[in-house]
């Protein structure tokens, strides 16, 4: 069992920047992939980012490539998110998410994931 808490959103404008951070607690965090989704009303969850339990390995939709980063510091049972360029449309509840996994593969689907925090709101105005 792993409990996963969301931190770090706020409100900010076009163009500046937030880092998300998402701290584990229970099992061996570093045994787990964590990956970043996202949901803006009336809209469905949305992949972000994803980082395997050794950080060797992220992965990106093409909406936040060269913007966002996904990092994690598993002495601090701890993953981050730099969101980097900030555009309205990023505007969405954020969450953290994770599965226990010891493969290099990476998944992008909500339904592979196990364990979820309560979300965190970022607010990008124009």
């Amino acid at each position: 069992q792993v409990q996963l808490v969301e931190s770090g959103g706020g409100l900010v404008q076009a163009g500046g920047s937030l880092r998300l951070s998402c701290a584990a607690s229970g099992r061996a965090f570093s045994d787990y992939h964590v990956g970043w989704f996202r949901q803006a009303p009336g809209k469905d969850h949305e992949f972000v980012a994803a980082i395997t339990w050794t950080g060797s390995s992220t992965a990106y939709p093409d909406s936040v490539k060269g913007r966002f980063t996904i990092s994690r510091d598993n002495a601090k049972n701890t993953v981050y998110l730099q969101m980097n360029s900030l555009k309205p449309e990023d505007t969405a509840v954020y969450y953290c998410a994770a599965r226990r996994s010891y493969t290099s593969l990476l998944v992008t689907t909500t339904s592979r994931y196990n364990y979820w925090g309560q979300g965190t709101q970022v607010t990008v105005s124009s």
